[in-house]
């Protein structure tokens, strides 16, 4: 055998492998285990993280929101001009309009049916109570007339000689000539024909009422202020056309509605001065006779009334009048005549308050001359009132104020460069 050795056999008694050239084998070190508490702690810093973000993101929303509703509440809030209104001069009367009606105020009207055959007043004609106005020709009425005369005359027959019957038999019952059932009828029909005679008469009666209607009369003094029937119409009865229409002049009434405020200086038979435009120099006086003695909660007013005497005829109904009262002495102001607000509360101003709220102040007026009003009461000193107010405008709500010039000062059209 041969004593050369093989290469690839492994030394005898030697089992250690010897390592190769460039393969050396290198162990990674031993990782010691993370700790329970570090990890908690890393876990609750991530949280706190994530909820600082999201806290910061939703207040981030809320300041947004809130200067978002800010910016549009101011943009829609409506632009108004205040001004501190003018000091009026004292005054111890306040002036009011009023109504002039006549005393008394009928329309004539037929209560018959028929032709105008006639009428005696014209526009404008004084008449005197029991005056005949106008005649009617009722032919058919006549007819009807007539013919209820026969009936009463029928009837009035009738009844005579059923109560001569019932006589005659009453005096025949006593000796049994008769019995007592036929006097019973006699004595029956004699009441029948009685109370049919008082049919016929009252029968007769209302178609003489009816024909005396032929004829219209003025039931007071006064002037004929209309005439709307002519000759030869057909006249129906009721209202359904006015024939006249009467108005007593000699006194005549004035209407006006006093403010809630000076109703307590009001007395029953004062005198009470009245202007007129057609009578610019001239003063009337009138009593006030009459007040409704309730407030009208739609206007906070009072109605009253004020006669004036018209026997000279100078006054004519329907006209206006400048009604002068007293009042206790007080402190006015002047606004213009675009600031009032008429509403269902009643006359209002706007006033602009602290923080350029607005607010809505109930107000008494006095003197009006178109452009500017007199105001009684309602403001103090140092109350802005909004100039032209929108009609939108409510108690309490948010405004822009703009300086009175601020329009005026606006670029116009046409002043461009040069």
């Amino acid at each position: 055998m041969s004593n050369e050795s093989n290469p690839n056999q492994k030394p005898a008694g030697n089992n250690k492998e010897i390592p190769h050239e460039g393969h050396d084998t290198q162990h990674a070190p031993a990782q010691k285990p993370i700790a329970p508490r570090l990890a908690i702690t890393g876990l609750i810093i991530v949280l706190l993280v994530f909820a600082a973000l999201g806290t910061f993101g939703v207040l981030s929303r809320i300041h947004h929101n809130n200067v978002l509703a800010k910016t549009t509440q101011e943009a829609a809030a409506p632009v108004v001009i205040a001004l501190v209104p003018k000091a009026g001069a004292s005054t111890d009367e306040f002036t009011l309009p009023g109504n002039v009606t006549a005393y008394t105020d009928s329309p004539i009207y037929a209560r018959t049916s028929g032709y105008l055959t006639k009428w005696y007043y014209d526009i404008g004609s004084h008449v005197k109570k029991g005056a005949l106005l106008a005649e009617i020709a009722t032919p058919e009425l006549d007819q009807q007339l007539t013919q209820a005369q026969a009936d009463l005359g029928t009837a009035e027959a009738n009844a005579k000689n059923a109560h001569s019957q019932a006589q005659r038999y009453q005096g025949l019952v006593q000796t049994n000539a008769v019995s007592q059932q036929d006097t019973e009828t006699f004595t029956n029909q004699a009441s029948a024909t009685a109370s049919a005679v008082k049919s016929a008469q009252a029968n007769v009666d209302r178609l003489k009422e009816l024909q005396s209607f032929e004829k219209v009369y003025a039931p007071f003094d006064g002037v004929v202020t209309a005439r709307s029937i002519d000759t030869g119409q057909l006249i129906d009865t009721g209202a359904a056309k006015e024939l006249f229409h009467l108005q007593a002049l000699n006194t005549l009434r004035v209407y006006t509605n006093v403010p809630q405020l000076y109703t307590t200086n009001l007395k029953r038979g004062s005198k009470i001065d009245l202007t007129f435009p057609e009578y610019p120099a001239q003063n009337f006086q009138g009593t006030l006779v009459r007040t409704a003695d309730a407030i009208d909660p739609s206007s906070r007013t009072l109605l009253v009334e004020i006669d004036v005497d018209n026997h000279k005829g100078e006054l004519m109904p329907g006209s206006l009048a400048q009604v002068h009262f007293k009042a206790p002495t007080m402190h006015t102001f002047i606004v213009p005549a675009s600031a009032i607000i008429f509403r269902r509360q009643g006359t209002q101003l706007g006033i602009l308050g602290d923080d350029n709220i607005a607010h809505l102040v109930s107000v008494a007026i006095g003197q009006d001359d178109g452009a500017t009003i007199q105001i009684v009461s309602g403001l103090k000193d140092g109350d802005r009132v909004i100039q032209d107010p929108p009609d939108s405008l409510i108690d309490g709500e948010k405004v822009s104020t703009q300086h009175p010039n601020a329009q005026g000062q606006q670029k116009q059209p046409g002043q461009g460069d040069k």
